[in-house]
């Protein structure tokens, strides 16, 4: 057995393989619920009310979505120029702690100049943190994926040594939280009264604009050369590195704004668990939205959508919340499979 490339799939037959793959998935998915002793017809509806059935839930959903849009769209154009960031989560968090810094005091004038500031302020943390691999990828050859993997491990203790001193809440009878940020350095909601914020918003305006920029500019052609192949792309004249280092600060960016929306429009502190895993689920997203910035919108919402609605499920089908994890990765899995049947058909010798 031997692969050889397709030339160029069409779109029915990306759209084929890509029902392919959630019906697999769905499938799969199934046995585990019929193991469980659950009515698989049953389990779905029930995923699909609680994610989607009230505007309690539908809104839940796309709050639960906004990082995971952030951190998809991150992995998407990282992994679209082939620099494989695995350190969504450390970017994540150093979006987190810059607008903790300036949220809570340090700049006092209104929010139509303080939001932005925090969030160009976030979004250059973010975009160094991913830069400093890159760099020793592009001069030294050192692996991104072991560099990016381990800083998140670093700035999570870093953060930890953060919440346990300078950042501290005094007031926090002793848990290890930041002092809320400021009434002027929060997002607003768009319904009042509910948790969807303008966050939500600021991730599709995100997407687009990652659209526009890998779709419409020079930059955009610069990294899908790059990815296909680095030596074509240098043998061309395509700086290869400047683009990679580009591409980093970009994701980096994308990635702390996850940490900026979670801070200044939900949570309004930082804590240690601030994030549930959003910059690993976002490689799933990007993965399943087969790294298109649009596609990422609404992957994000799927995953989302299915964390949500287990959660309510589980107390009514008497089914662990856990089958969402399965879920979600039996998805990616067939996706990938049916990600490299798109690009390559089977030949038996």
């Amino acid at each position: 057995m031997r692969l050889e490339p397709r030339p160029n799939p069409s779109l029915a037959r990306t759209l084929g393989f890509t029902a392919l793959a959630i019906a697999g998935a769905v499938i799969f998915s199934s046995i585990l619920v019929m193991l469980a002793g659950a009515n698989p017809f049953n389990v779905f509806s029930l995923v699909i009310k609680g994610a989607a059935g009230t505007q309690f839930a539908l809104l839940e959903t796309l709050t639960r979505a906004t990082p995971l849009i952030f951190t998809g769209l991150a992995v998407a154009v990282a992994f679209r120029a082939r620099l494989w960031n695995i350190g969504a989560e450390a970017q994540l968090y150093i979006g987190a702690v810059m607008t903790v810094v300036l949220g809570t005091g340090a700049i006092t004038i209104p929010s139509f100049g303080l939001i932005p500031i925090i969030m160009v302020a976030a979004m250059l943390a973010g975009a160094l943190v991913l830069l400093g691999p890159a760099i020793l990828k592009t001069r030294f050859g050192v692996d991104e994926v072991v560099t990016t993997l381990l800083l998140n491990f670093i700035v999570i203790l870093f953060v930890s040594l953060l919440l346990e001193g300078p950042l501290k809440d005094p007031m926090g009878l002793g848990w290890p939280q930041s002092k809320r940020i400021i009434a002027e350095a929060k997002l607003p909601r768009i319904i009042t009264g509910k948790r969807l914020h303008y966050g939500f918003v600021l991730a599709i305006v995100s997407a687009g604009i990652v659209w526009f920029i890998m779709k419409k500019t020079v930059l955009g052609y610069e990294m899908r050369a790059v990815g296909h192949n680095a030596e074509a792309a240098r043998f061309a004249g395509i700086p290869v590195n400047r683009v990679i280092a580009k591409t980093a600060l970009i994701s980096g960016g994308l990635a702390a704004l996850a940490g900026f929306s979670e801070v200044a429009g939900l949570k309004g502190n930082l804590t240690l668990d601030l994030s549930p895993g959003y910059g690993y689920t976002g490689i799933v997203v990007a993965m399943l939205a087969m790294l298109n910035p649009l596609g990422v919108v609404l992957a994000a919402i799927f995953v989302a959508g299915i964390f949500v609605g287990a959660d309510a499920m589980s107390r009514s089908a008497n089914v662990p919340s856990y089958i969402a994890q399965v879920m979600v990765a039996s998805a990616l899995l067939t996706m990938v499979t049916a990600m490299m049947l798109m690009r390559y058909r089977i030949r038996w010798k």
